[in-house]
């Protein structure tokens, strides 16, 4: 039983009080805008949208597969109501889990298996150990749209089990107007104003076009203060995983176009990212036998904070006339690093160094790549319709995991290597009515790990170094069909894969006499998908569903186990489920309304007899969800209001524990902005009502601790200034 509020009658009249306030702030705009004034919804204008991240060149209506695009004004609404691109994503892919709320993303999944994360195309993920700390490498003042493509797929290489989460930075827009650019002010606060709860950003960008060449230049300040659930009690902190609480973040972007010709031309970006907590508070159990959630108080936390440094860097060039078609080539880099929160953990410990047991330690997740990606795509003239696109891929990736008091590495430094060339094939026939596609991907990859001793915990263990390598050739294959116009049907098959967390895996060897080259659970997860969808644009209302099936025979399953460490379980898992978006755009001037929603079955086996046999849980997998909103938009003024119904769950199967049943919630999130010219003011609440819940993984992940029974964000107040030049 979960506790309940005692003071409800009080907080249900302050929540009317705010709610009287807030709507007369939103519909007093309204009722004096002008009524013959429309701005478009961002649904009307993405369907003539090249998907950057799918490589080929067609449009997103010639893909087999479920795409959503998160336009710019979506994404700048996202951003404000729940403070990071995460967010954004979490909010309009009804398949995407709940976010913790934390800067970890453990647990965080779309269609039930980890996505990919890219930035411009380049990679933010580590696959080969997983800190789950992918989704803030960017902020969302950069971000200009965010393409999604569901579904396991080998488009980008390793890491897209789940799908492609590519977001799209920001670029200057060619004008002779000058220096053109965008300024920010945004303070944010708690439902109840408490100081300690006030955060705060500035940002801004800044370019111009100089003809041949262009530049943009930007840097973004954030700091966040305590967060506060809807009983008003400060959120337990996580010192392990890290914080978005009590934390600050920083950033500089940079971005430049040199034209060398009307075909050619070079593009660099580069991207800094830092988010670090203050380390001010520490947790207060909280008890889980009475709804009690885990709470927080001020103290300093033993050791450094925890912190995430990203770098990433690329440099395209792009010829539109290369034997009657389009080459590209990008060579990127990504320098990444997390540092976890410490403890007096059971695996840290060594009696050679502490002979009392009572070590402190704390880790550090480092990951360097270096890559290129060529393709070449277009027409071939002796087959009408035929498109070919052929490209080679190289990558270096880097990573280990190192105890950062004692020196000691957790994770010896592994370095995967991969050279894969595809080939995709795309026929355009019956005038466009139909697209038929065909590809093949071919890895050739090795992992190179030294010879190592494990952690005092685990033997310690020699384990003899070794290079295992694999080589697989991914397939695709899919076809869409216009049946009318404004309706098409397609089908897909799809393979992808990544790596199981090799460091997890290789962290934890107990036994002796272990080697590399023979220890099979370093095999790469391979995942299919197999899908069928409708979609419709037809007047006023725009619709997708899609259907899909997602197996794989050795999947990488998150178990956590005493001591707040997670380990990579090798299992055979099916995925199941649909994707629903719509939307329609009313016979009220200006209002268009939006139901999105998804529901997922994962089964996993766990005595490996080859059926599945226990539900996936909450870390695994994300629950069924209804998204219902209502757009706005006349005049200088624009306004959305959103409502998330995350239902309830039972897991069932082999060991799994009651007491980590989903008991489901429903969140409200509002916004409403002014136009002045060129300025604007923005006023936002997630979480309107203040809604007192379990955060969806913190429910889900583990039935008897109380240090991480996390509640969910109450109601944030956040106002913005923002200045388009």
């Amino acid at each position: 039983m979960r506790r309940k509020n005692l003071m409800g009658g009080c907080r249900e009249v302050d929540n009317l009080k705010f709610l009287v306030v807030f709507a007369g702030v939103m519909l007093a705009g309204p009722a004096i805008a002008q009524s013959n004034s429309q701005v478009p919804t961002s649904a009307d204008a993405v369907e003539t949208i090249i998907v950057t991240a799918a490589r080929v060149g067609v449009p997103r209506s010639a893909l087999p597969s479920a795409v959503q695009i998160i336009a710019p004004e979506e994404t700048r609404i996202q951003a404000q109501i729940g403070g990071s691109a995460i967010d954004a994503v979490s909010a309009l892919v009804p398949s995407f889990s709940p976010t913790r709320q934390k800067m970890s993303g453990a647990g965080e999944t779309l269609r039930g298996r980890s996505p990919l994360f890219l930035i411009d195309g380049v990679p933010q993920s580590t696959p080969l150990r997983d800190g789950s700390r992918d989704g803030f490498t960017i902020d969302p003042f950069f971000i200009d749209r965010v393409e999604v493509i569901f579904g396991s797929n080998a488009i980008q290489g390793v890491g897209a089990a789940g799908g492609v989460i590519n977001y799209v930075t920001a670029s200057h827009a060619r004008t002779d107007e000058g220096w053109t650019g965008a300024a920010l002010a945004q303070a944010s606060f708690a439902g109840d104003f408490k100081g300690e709860g006030t955060g705060s950003k500035l940002a801004a960008r800044l370019g111009r076009d100089f003809g041949v060449f262009d530049l943009m230049v930007g840097g973004t300040y954030e700091k966040r203060g305590a967060f506060f659930d809807g009983d008003g009690r400060r959120i337990g902190v996580d010192g392990t995983q890290g914080e978005l609480q009590d934390s600050s973040s920083w950033s500089l972007f940079a971005r430049a176009g040199f034209a060398l010709s009307d075909t050619r031309q070079i593009k660099a970006m580069v991207n800094y990212f830092e988010l670090a907590g203050d380390n001010s508070y520490v947790v207060v159990l909280g008890d889980r036998t009475t709804g009690l959630p885990t709470s927080s108080v001020r103290g300093a936390q033993q050791g450094l904070a925890p912190v995430n440094y990203a770098w990433t860097g690329s440099l395209d060039y792009r010829d539109t006339n290369v034997f009657g078609g389009t080459f590209t080539a990008q060579t990127f880099f990504t320098d990444f690093e997390s540092v976890f929160g410490g403890g007096i953990f059971a695996d840290f410990q060594d009696p050679r160094i502490d002979p009392s047991r009572s070590l402190f330690d704390q880790s550090s997740n480092l990951s360097d790549k270096q890559g290129f990606k060529l393709d070449w795509s277009g027409l071939l003239p002796l087959f009408p319709g035929l498109r070919l696109t052929a490209g080679l891929d190289g990558l270096r990736d880097e990573s280990m995991q190192e105890l950062i008091v004692t020196g000691r590495a957790w994770v010896p430094p592994t370095t995967y290597k991969s050279l894969s060339h595809f080939v995709q094939v795309n026929q355009s026939l019956l005038d466009g009515r139909m697209n038929l596609s065909l590809g093949v991907r071919h890895e050739n990859a090795t992992v190179d790990i030294p010879t190592y001793n494990t952690l005092y915990f685990y033997g310690p263990q020699l384990v003899d170094g070794g290079k295992p390598a694999f080589e697989e050739s991914l397939v695709n294959a899919g076809a869409t069909f216009e049946i009318v116009d404004g309706f098409k049907a397609y089908v897909s098959y799809t393979e992808g894969f990544t790596m199981a967390d090799i460091g997890r895996i290789t962290r934890a060897v107990n036994r002796p006499g272990q080697d590399i080259d023979t220890f099979l659970d370093i095999s790469p997860v391979i995942s299919n998908n197999i899908e069928i969808g409708l979609e419709m644009d037809a007047g006023p209302i725009r619709a997708s569903f899609a259907h899909f099936w997602s197996n794989s025979d050795k999947g990488a399953l998150l178990v956590l186990r005493a001591g707040d460490i997670y380990e990579v379980q090798r299992q055979r898992t099916e995925i199941s489920g649909f994707d629903l978006n719509l939307r329609a755009r009313t016979p009220v001037e200006g209002l268009s309304l939006q139901l999105a929603a998804s529901a997922l079955l994962g089964k996993t086996d766990t005595n490996s007899d080859g059926a599945v046999d226990t539900d996936m849980t909450g870390p695994n997998i994300a629950p069924d969800r209804v998204m219902l909103a209502a757009d706005w938009a006349g005049g200088p003024w624009s306004v959305r209001v959103q409502h998330q119904i995350y239902s309830s769950r039972s897991f069932t199967g082999l060991g799994l524990d009651p007491r980590n049943d989903f008991d489901g919630y429903a969140l409200t999130d509002a916004f409403v902005r002014r136009a002045f010219g060129k300025w604007s003011l923005a006023l936002s609440a997630s979480n309107l009502l203040d809604e007192q819940y379990i955060s969806y993984i913190s429910d889900t992940e583990r039935p008897t601790d109380n240090a991480r029974f996390f509640a969910g964000r109450g109601r944030v107040i956040s106002l913005a200034f923002e200045r388009q030049f």
